[in-house]
């Protein structure tokens, strides 16, 4: 990946539905070299284009960060809390907790619920934490691109 890589996906990281034809010029390149560029950073598996919603804008009000302690395998909690549809991602660590799961909820009651039926009675799960944050504005994820 060279510095032009790195500006193609800081500029897709500003707005990934820029135009090539705005693209281009602000990464030092044309309209159609931009767009080679990324389809090969695509093809290479170094990218994905993709959309994201806002859970705000879904009528999800309540999100949270999960730290699970979990007694055996922590992918097979993994694998069963990413059965559900409140899961956004779930992420093995090595840390102090085994596991964490971002969910997603209609409502606080609906996150505690979540926690209380779903989550707990997992096989394995043998502590959660709940860290709930509130999106009072749109929040992008930005990685550091140098």
């Amino acid at each position: 990946m060279d510095d032009i890589d790195r500006a193609i996906l800081r500029e897709l990281q500003v707005d990934g539905r820029i135009p090539y034809a705005d693209l281009g010029p602000k990464v030092g390149l044309s309209p159609s070299a931009a767009r080679l560029r990324l389809q090969r950073l695509i093809d290479a598996k170094a990218v994905q284009v993709v959309g994201v919603t806002d859970p705000m804008t879904m009528g999800q009000q309540a999100m949270a960060l999960l730290g699970l302690r979990v007694d055996g395998d922590p992918r097979a909690v993994a694998d069963e809390l990413s059965r559900h549809d409140e899961v956004v991602y779930t992420v093995l660590t090595s840390g102090g907790f085994d596991l964490f799961a971002e969910v997603v909820c209609p409502g606080p009651r609906d996150l505690l619920d979540f926690i209380n039926d779903v989550v707990r009675p997992v096989e394995g799960v043998a502590a959660v934490e709940n860290f709930p944050y509130f999106a009072i504005h749109t929040h992008r994820f930005l990685w550091h691109v140098d």
